[in-house]
């Protein structure tokens, strides 16, 4: 038998709004008839980019993140503006962050990657046919723009290179499920 585990809303609070992040605390109604409090992050959400060039080699970022006070290579990602369709981002980010434009692109899942305390959601493409069109990156974006052979990427997981949450998701997804049994891409503008 499968039982109703729904948490109604029943007050909800703003504890904090920034540029990014919006913080939240809320009391719910639990399925024993009880209440509780729930504190979680409103995040807008990403696009993440699998850009593979053809001959299979991977587009990677190396970029500073300041939390952790380190560098990390990363897929190419960006958060959703207001009123932005998932695909518009992708693209968007690809230009601005790394200076390629695809011409194919392909969605691929969608993971939640914080739900014990954060609705984000990233939404995965693969971008292939890719141009080089010249970067955007905004005003304080620095990153250094990654050539790298895809089973070295895959490597480089195994290794902890690569450990950043997102982008480990991302690779070992596709090695496994993306790479061999994968539809054809279908051209979107």
């Amino acid at each position: 038998m499968s039982h109703d585990l729904t948490e109604p809303t029943l007050a909800s609070e703003t504890v904090y709004r920034g540029r990014l992040l919006h913080v939240k605390c809320d009391r719910v109604g639990l399925p024993d008839g009880g209440e509780s409090a729930r504190e979680y992050i409103v995040h807008p959400g990403a696009a993440v980019i699998l850009a593979l060039f053809d001959n299979g080699d991977l587009l990677l970022e190396r970029q500073h993140r300041y939390p952790l006070h380190r560098d990390f290579i990363e897929l190419p990602a960006g958060k959703f503006d207001p009123g932005e369709t998932d695909l518009a981002c992708a693209q968007r980010e690809l230009i601005e962050e790394t200076g390629y434009a695809a011409s194919e692109w392909r969605e691929l899942p969608t993971f939640y990657p914080c739900i014990g305390y954060s609705d984000e959601r990233l939404v995965y493409y693969l971008a292939r046919g890719l141009t080089h069109v010249g970067h955007g990156l905004d005003e304080d974006e620095f990153l250094e723009v990654l050539r790298v052979p895809f089973d070295e990427a895959i490597e480089m997981v195994r290794d902890g290179r690569i450990n950043e949450g997102k982008t480990v998701m991302g690779l070992l997804w596709f090695d496994r499920f993306g790479r061999s049994n994968s539809p054809p891409l279908e051209e979107k503008p």
